[in-house]
């Protein structure tokens, strides 16, 4: 107790000045800018309602089917696409189109092949619809024995797919879109989300086009240790601010950010949503919103496990999200590999794999309350 009188009294201080410096600290912290305050969003007031949920077809020309994308046409009119044959990677899979218009869904027809000649055929993967500010509609799909061997194929049309361009193979290393849609810039180029799946190495980057896919060029991005990333999906906020959100074998979403319209990435890191190693897709809204389509759950012991549930969330900065509605929730049965897209009405569609034998679509009106 001796050492401890020895130690010079602290200056004491008035209620009132104690009160006027909390005063002081609680001022400087309200005027921090917003945006280093990420972790502290307030909730978010929204609603989700159903407006419509459909199979996109019914006795189909093959026994499983996976892997859909959407795009809208124009108003009132759908595009989705999707893979089908016997099984995933048998040599009979093939890219499946149909169109929505007046209402109903046409009856799927062959989109593309993997034959590569009379003797050789592949199976085809991913099918990307993506339709350009110039009104050009693309659509990227893989072929190839597996995903670590396949190639990127892109065909075009001018008339909203009523007759296709010749198929094109990729040049070398790129794959266009790998499983979800590009986004365009002001300036006209094009960023198509892409990875590689090369032996155990997953490793995710940006593949661009500033000429309608005539010339490519790659967009690295940093190395991902220690995380094993896929199929990207970009999102898009003020003052050229961009996010990605990519598929993990970590148990949970991973994130990089971009402060230069995606010229160059930030570090990747976990996000607080879980992911089962199951394909995710997500787009920015016109109101602000970003919304997300995932299966909430983590890996479980098959590489199918975890995609029993798949959900929909939103956020208004990227960090904080909310399950705002469940597409589905069974104890058993695969739903995976959504595409979300808003049409020009406002509405959000999701298509998805529905138990490898449907793709379901399902159209929701998203109401935003006060951020």
């Amino acid at each position: 107790m001796g050492e401890l009188s020895q130690v010079p009294a602290k200056p004491r201080i008035c209620s009132s000045a104690r009160t006027l410096a909390q005063l002081a600290i609680l001022a400087a912290l309200l005027a921090l800018p917003l945006f280093g305050r990420a972790t502290m969003s307030r909730p978010i007031d929204v609603r989700a309602r159903v407006v419509e949920r459909e199979f996109i077809f019914g006795n189909p020309p093959f026994r499983e089917c996976h892997a859909s994308s959407i795009v809208e046409l124009s108003e009132e009119r759908l595009m989705a696409v999707w893979f089908g044959g016997s099984h995933e990677g048998h040599q009979d899979v093939a890219i499946w189109l149909a169109k929505k218009q007046n209402g109903s869904w046409s009856r799927p027809v062959l989109a593309a092949e993997g034959t590569a000649d009379k003797e050789h055929r592949y199976p085809c993967w991913n099918p990307v619809l993506f339709k350009s500010k110039e009104g050009t509609l693309f659509l990227f799909y893989k072929v190839g024995p597996s995903p670590q061997s396949w190639w990127g194929m892109m065909k075009t049309s001018s008339d909203e797919g009523t007759t296709w361009s010749t198929p094109i193979k990729l040049p070398e290393g790129f794959l266009g879109a790998v499983k979800n849609k590009p986004v365009q810039l002001e300036d006209g180029t094009i960023l198509c989300p892409s990875s590689v799946e090369t032996g155990k190495m997953w490793r995710v980057h940006l593949e661009a086009t500033s000429d309608q896919g005539k010339t490519w060029r790659k967009i690295p991005l940093s190395f991902q240790e220690p995380f094993d990333l896929i199929q990207p999906c970009i999102l898009i906020y003020p003052k050229g601010r961009m996010q990605l959100l990519c598929r993990s074998r970590q148990g949970a979403i991973a994130e990089s950010w971009s402060e230069d319209e995606g010229k160059t990435w930030g570090a990747f890191a976990k996000t607080n949503l879980p992911n089962p190693n199951s394909g995710i897709d997500a787009t920015t809204l016109r109101n602000g919103l970003q919304i997300l389509v995932y299966n909430p759950t983590r890996k479980g012991a098959l590489w199918s496990a975890g995609r029993n549930i798949l959900c929909v969330a939103v956020s208004a900065d990227g960090k904080s999200w909310k399950d705002v509605y469940t597409l589905e929730n069974e104890k058993s049965g695969e739903f995976s590999y959504p595409a979300v897209i808003e049409t020009q009405d406002g509405r959000v569609h999701v298509s998805y794999t529905w138990k490898r034998k449907n793709i379901r679509h399902v159209v929701l009106e998203i109401e935003k309350g006060q951020l």
